[in-house]
């Protein structure tokens, strides 16, 4: 039976830029993904205090600097859900769509791996996927913050692609195959600075920002 492999890939994406669209390029290849979902959060409840960008922009931003990547979809689950759900809510949703086969993965960078004992239900959430953690250039991966539990289903990069994958069974992917280092606040900083983000995030991107004049305050 062919297993489908699914990547689940949230932020707030605020903006999106050409860091996110690597990450994304490089799961899809490493892992032989079908699909890979971007899911722009409608606001993450670690930042509901913070100013975030209007989840309208945020879903057309995502759209336009994934236009050329055809295994990524923008995914509008989190945007739609009425009670601004937590991680483990939204994956949980995930897997009541998808076939009862399919391989599901959650993307994440490694400084929010870091917290994930402070996420809501924490625990359950580490149990119910795999995970690939990936990295800026020069930055560790840390996984001392881990149960002797979760420790055991760690998998470096050099492993991935010969390990064992089942629908039941959940693994930890560290992988170090992202070259960009770059961040959604320094690029809003450079916008509100007047610096060019030329290069930072796709081209069409860039061209909404200027024309909604977002991040100028």
């Amino acid at each position: 039976m062919n297993q489908n492999r699914v990547a689940a890939f949230g932020g707030t994406f605020d903006p999106i830029h050409n860091g996110h669209v690597e990450i994304a390029r490089a799961v899809v290849s490493e892992f032989r993904l079908d699909r890979l979902l971007l899911i722009p959060a409608h606001r993450p409840p670690h930042k509901r205090s913070q100013g975030i960008t209007d989840a309208y922009h945020r879903y057309a931003m995502s759209v336009l600097a994934t236009l050329d990547e055809p295994k990524t979809v923008v995914s509008t689950i989190e945007l739609e859900s009425p009670d601004r759900p937590y991680t483990y809510e939204t994956i949980e949703r995930l897997k009541g769509n998808l076939e009862p086969e399919t391989i599901l993965f959650f993307v994440v960078g490694a400084d929010s791996f870091e917290e994930i004992n402070t996420w809501r239900e924490s625990e359950r959430l580490m149990t119910s996927t795999n995970w690939i953690v990936v990295t800026r250039p020069g930055h560790s991966i840390a996984s001392s913050h881990l149960d002797d539990r979760f420790q055991e289903k760690i998998i470096e990069e050099r492993d991935a692609e010969s390990a064992q994958m089942s629908p039941d069974e959940y693994h930890i992917y560290l992988t170090r195959c992202v070259n960009k280092d770059i961040s959604s606040t320094e690029i809003r900083r450079m916008v509100r600075d007047g610096e060019s983000i030329e290069g930072h995030v796709p081209a069409p991107v860039a061209e909404y920002i200027s024309r909604y004049e977002l991040y100028r305050e």
